[in-house]
């Protein structure tokens, strides 16, 4: 059911079983708790990371965990409560490839409403030139960009903002760019997975 992430079947606020409803005053349908009526609103997660640079190359984590295991991404991963966008880019990078960033500015948004996330990246630059795998990576290393693996990418996202981040390095100028991804037709054949 569009807006709504996985079926729920019991309030986490006193336990009684919950139903879809339209709440008074919304638009959309809710789980709603029968016994105290409490409403449970499900919002797009976030997904927050950087395009980590060293001396003009770029840091990939080959991934060790599923989805996409065994591709190459950037850092990044769910944001917590309690941070900023920018803590959870630096925070991932620590976690997925052992390195301590300088955060930039925020370079790409990427809308996926069909898996209800919405990613960022940061522009980022290595503090001491060091890395290495985190728990969630087999191994990282940084990238030139006739480099860079391309078939192997594990997400559109990634590929979308790395290949702004080279056109505008060729620039000279990093600006904000934003797109939305949709899953691809059936006759359509994506040059990486989708999401």
């Amino acid at each position: 059911m569009s807006g709504l992430h996985l079926p729920m079947k019991f309030c986490s606020h006193c336990g009684a079983t919950v139903s879809l409803a339209i709440p008074a005053g919304d638009t959309l349908p809710r789980h709603v708790c029968t016994g105290c009526g409490t409403i449970h609103y499900q919002n797009p997660k976030m997904v927050i990371g950087c395009i980590a640079e060293w001396e003009g190359r770029i840091l990939l984590c080959r991934r060790a965990i599923e989805p996409r295991y065994g591709l190459w991404t950037l850092p990044a991963g769910f944001m917590e409560n309690n941070e900023t966008t920018a803590e959870a880019a630096a925070r991932e990078t620590l976690e997925e490839a052992c390195a301590e960033v300088d955060i930039g500015h925020l370079f790409a948004l990427v809308n996926i409403p069909h898996i209800h996330q919405v990613h960022m990246f940061y522009t980022a630059r290595l503090i001491d030139g060091r890395f290495g795998a985190g728990a969630e990576s087999l191994e990282t290393a940084l990238f030139d960009e006739a480099d860079i693996p391309w078939p192997s990418m594990a997400f559109r996202s990634v590929s979308f903002a790395l290949r702004a981040w080279l056109e505008d390095r060729k620039k000279g100028h990093f600006g904000l760019h934003t797109t939305d991804l949709f899953p691809p037709t059936p006759n359509q054949v994506p040059p990486t997975p989708a999401g």
